[in-house]
């Protein structure tokens, strides 16, 4: 990271604090009169210069004031940004707008992480983006076994995290409610706090072995997980308020290649992957999210679950000179909200 003194950073802050109100290039007397830096207009020019030497700033034309860089603008997210909490009236009217624990305690998984992902969107005014639980990383709380009609059966799997997957599973022979009841106890011993990941790797690691050891039910109810599993699908990627992201294309291609983008979610699933590998909020700018298409765009995005195992992850997408001092503890906190109700379930 570029060191710079202290009126460097100053001015620096000042440049990047009012480019993210306007969207306009600033000059060194907007410097001094708004943000209370007492340095003359020259001098201030003159620092304006070295910053531009050093990649932090650019000049858009010869005879307007300068605008950060995606450089300047990560020193200014690593070095210079002051980010508060939620005050507890904001707080309160994030929780409003997410959804109420009590209430969303009742509903579906899927259904609240889309009600919490357009909260978001609205509370940040820019795109929200959440990936669901990832099957490999949620962990087997609970296997069921119905019996439909002769011949198939509804096998039920919850996870820790709420997901429901549902399999319809076609049998070689009949089977009584009683067996398929000892079959699902057998297998929620087996399984019980694994993730599906490891349940998968179990259930062939028993059917490989010597099935002599098992009785011809447990054999029978290890090839009715492992059908069941093998269906398990790719986490969703949910993208709401793709509006918001219209004003900041600066034309009209610009635009359709960022919609475009948000439509292709393993583009998106790719960048976000690195996010769960981390801790804490990420932030990306501009070429960091090169592969994805949103070269011109900023994403601020955090892992969310209970404890110190991440399910799935969410986030904001904006342009570069979007409220990070807002944006970032709207993030945290939609998703320890999102994180609390994983644990209540």
């Amino acid at each position: 990271m570029t060191d710079i003194g202290h009126r460097a950073r100053k001015i620096l802050h000042a440049i990047v604090s009012e480019y993210m109100n306007t969207g306009e290039a600033v000059g060194s007397r907007t410097v001094t009169k708004r943000h209370g830096i007492d340095l003359s207009p020259t001098t201030v020019r003159n620092v304006m210069a070295d910053l531009e030497d050093l990649g932090l700033l650019k000049q858009p034309h010869t005879s307007a004031g300068r605008v950060p860089t995606e450089r300047g603008m990560r020193y200014f997210v690593d070095s210079l940004l002051r980010v508060r909490g939620l005050s507890p009236r904001e707080r309160e009217e994030a929780a409003a707008k997410l959804g109420p624990l009590g209430v969303a305690a009742t509903l579906d998984v899927d259904d609240v992480i889309r009600e919490m992902v357009r909260g978001l969107a609205d509370l940040s005014s820019y795109a929200a983006i959440v990936v669901s639980p990832k099957p490999n990383a949620d962990r087997f709380e609970h296997i069921e076994l119905l019996r439909l009609r002769d011949g198939e059966i509804l096998v039920v799997l919850v996870t820790q995290a709420g997901a429901i997957e549902n399999k319809i599973v076609r049998l070689d022979a009949p089977l009584e409610s009683a067996d398929l009841e000892r079959m699902g106890n057998y297998l929620n011993e087996l399984l019980l706090g694994l993730t599906l990941e490891e349940v998968r790797e179990r259930v062939l690691g028993e059917l490989a072995a010597d099935k002599s050891k098992y009785d011809q039910l447990a054999a029978r109810a290890l090839s009715i997980g492992a059908a069941a599993l093998a269906s398990a699908g790719e986490p969703e990627v949910i993208v709401e308020g793709q509006a918001k992201l219209v004003e900041s294309a600066v034309d009209l291609d610009s635009m359709r290649a960022l919609l475009h983008t948000l439509e292709e979610k393993s583009r998106l699933l790719k960048l976000l992957d690195r996010t769960m590998e981390a801790s804490g909020i990420q932030v990306f700018i501009g070429a960091e999210l090169a592969e994805t298409g949103l070269c011109d765009m900023s994403v601020v995005a955090v892992p969310y679950g209970p404890g110190e195992r991440p399910l799935g992850l969410l986030g904001v997408i904006g342009p570069q000179r979007m409220n990070y001092s807002r944006v970032i503890p709207l993030v945290d906190f939609t998703a320890q909200h999102l994180s609390s109700l994983l644990v209540r379930r």
